[in-house]
């Protein structure tokens, strides 16, 4: 029988002790936040604790928090987080890092953790620019080996900065400058109180 988040809660902060930064309960899940110095022993911890015994990886991403600036955050721009779940234990925990550079944000690879972790983390150095430290592979995985920059950055323009096209006469793939001009769309909004009004567009 599954045990409720609070209790988990409990042996998490029982079992990380001052590794453990932060930990809340918020819609039947539970989330903490590790220091990015800690994440892989906290990983270990997490997967051979007996009271916890994450077996399973089931997501890790990264995530750019640039735009969450005007809600008075102190951390950094860039962070790591996972999915966990005990199959054994029947219970799921969602796991945060920050990055602590965000010029070269990095942290520990956990593929000698879970070994699923090593396309996770591949995608997440391809699309978001995290160095994952200790991985065996750490190559883009999505774009291509000659792609400039990372397009899940909220800075990365919207069109890209090149376009690829076969060039026939040459006979081979060309990158050159976007040729789409840059332009805002914005969505018809039809309010309920106009809606179906010919009158009001």
């Amino acid at each position: 029988m599954p045990v409720t988040p609070e209790v988990l809660l409990t042996r998490l902060q029982d079992a990380l002790g001052d590794k453990l930064v932060d930990g809340r309960v918020a819609l039947g899940e539970v989330t903490i936040e590790v220091r990015a110095e800690d994440w892989h022993e906290v990983a270990l911890q997490l997967r051979d604790e007996s009271g916890l015994r994450f077996d399973e990886l089931i997501d890790l991403c990264g995530m750019d928090y640039s735009t969450y600036a005007e809600t008075g955050r102190d951390e950094g721009r860039y962070a790591v987080v996972m999915h966990l779940l005990s199959v054994v234990r029947n219970h799921r925990l969602r796991v945060r890092t920050w990055c602590p550079d965000d010029d070269l944000p990095m942290v520990a690879s956990v593929v000698d953790v879970w070994n699923c972790a090593n396309w996770f983390e591949r995608e997440a150095f391809d699309l978001v620019g995290i160095v994952f430290e200790g991985h065996p592979d750490l190559r883009r995985i999505l774009t291509d080996y000659g792609f400039i920059g990372h397009p899940f950055r909220k800075d990365f323009p919207v069109y890209g900065q090149v376009e690829m096209r076969y060039d026939p006469e040459q006979k081979r793939v060309i990158y050159q400058p976007v040729s789409i001009d840059p332009r805002e769309v914005n969505p018809r909004i039809v309010r309920e109180e106009n809606f179906g009004d010919v009158g009001h567009g």
